[in-house]
């Protein structure tokens, strides 16, 4: 029953466009009774809205959106997954840049969307500070249609997509969108130990150039064919549509797993995956009737949650472990080394359990 993997996977919230929401709450005094730290809370508050499915490509988790914060001095406050991050972060007042990533991106590389933004904010002294980061596509990318007459007539011939930032070998089967950062990209043919630039286009970020590549047949009898090239589109392109916020196919396997805000939502659906980070256990009806940390005393329950940092039991999930298989490998009492490891787990979403939505009837469950 126990499944294991030991690469994350991609589950949890579908996301393309996001909004952090940051509030300074507190801070700390300095010797002469100045200003010197503020408290900032991170917030990540999914959108609903189209994004564009290609084959190959991932829908980008929001835990594992690179999160870096930087203060006024350089120093770096934090730099990892958003979903690793503490709930509260102290970052010294004054200005502050914040920048989100889905992933790194550095080099081009097919099937690769990279989404994110950057913003520079003031945390005043004793003041309270809410930012806005709209995550979009920052990268941009090119997509080859070639006809079967290009094959014909270049057996031999070999297409590179070339950036200022490198190039990819484009084959002629390939489907998949070549992704490069934003400025000139071209298409070039090498064919017979010679080089020649069939286009050269600019591309923005957001953007997806799809190209047709024709041989165009000679209009004189005594040439040879040539090569025609034609812009089929210059903005993200919906060949196979997604709407995020269609929570109703969410649950169906621990790829596609309901995060922990859409589970609370989904009381009483059954046979259903979520997925999260374990948080605790020992779990009361109290409102503060959860321990984060060793050593755990009931074997029977633990929480999970949105982050791994999570501290408040209004944030959690309760879990009901059902004894045999299951209790043996999640009980926290035997297993304390659980605590911060992410988990899918399948089971049935009840009302209430120790005073929370709970999960119970726990079949299966994936550790990452």
């Amino acid at each position: 029953m126990k499944r294991e993997v030991l690469a994350p996977a991609k589950v949890c919230a579908v996301v393309v466009s996001a909004f952090f929401t940051l509030l300074s709450v507190s801070c700390t005094k300095g010797s002469g009774g100045e200003s010197v730290q503020g408290l900032v809370r991170l917030k990540f508050e999914p959108l609903s809205v189209p994004v564009s499915k290609v084959a190959g490509e991932e829908i980008p988790d929001t835990n594992d959106f690179i999160l870096k914060i930087v203060a006024q001095d350089g120093s770096t406050v934090y730099d990892g997954p958003y979903g690793r991050a503490p709930e509260a972060v102290s970052v010294p007042s004054g200005s502050c840049t914040i920048s989100v990533r889905s992933a790194e991106f550095p080099r081009p590389a097919f099937a690769s969307p990279q989404y994110g933004d950057d913003r520079c904010i003031v945390v005043p002294a004793g003041g309270e500070v809410s930012v806005e980061l709209v995550c979009t596509q920052v990268n941009s990318g090119i997509r080859l249609k070639i006809s079967p007459d290009f094959l014909t007539t270049y057996p031999e011939g070999v297409l590179f997509v070339r950036g200022e930032d490198g190039q990819l070998m484009y084959g002629y089967s390939e489907r998949r969108v070549a992704y490069f950062l934003p400025g000139n990209v071209s298409v070039v043919l090498s064919d017979a130990g010679r080089e020649t630039i069939l286009m050269t286009r600019a591309i923005e970020a957001r953007e997806i150039l799809s190209v047709r590549m024709d041989v165009a047949a000679s209009q004189t009898g005594g040439q040879e064919d040539g090569i025609s090239v034609r812009l089929d589109t210059s903005r993200v392109w919906t060949d196979e549509g997604y709407v995020l916020g269609e929570e109703g196919l969410k649950g169906d396997s621990p790829q596609n797993a309901m995060t922990v805000a859409l589970a609370k939502a989904s009381v009483g659906q059954k046979d259903v995956w979520v997925s999260g980070y374990i948080v605790g256990g020992d779990l009361s009806s109290s409102d503060t009737g959860i321990s984060y940390v060793p050593p755990f005393d009931s074997a029977t329950n633990m929480a999970v949650a949105a982050r791994a940092s999570v501290s408040s039991k209004s944030s959690c999930l309760s879990v009901q472990l059902p004894a045999g298989d299951v209790r043996d490998a999640l009980n926290l009492v035997t297993n304390p080394g659980l605590i911060g490891r992410r988990i899918s787990i399948r089971g049935d979403i009840a009302a209430a359990y120790f005073g929370l939505t709970g999960i119970k009837n726990v079949s299966d469950f994936v550790l990452y």
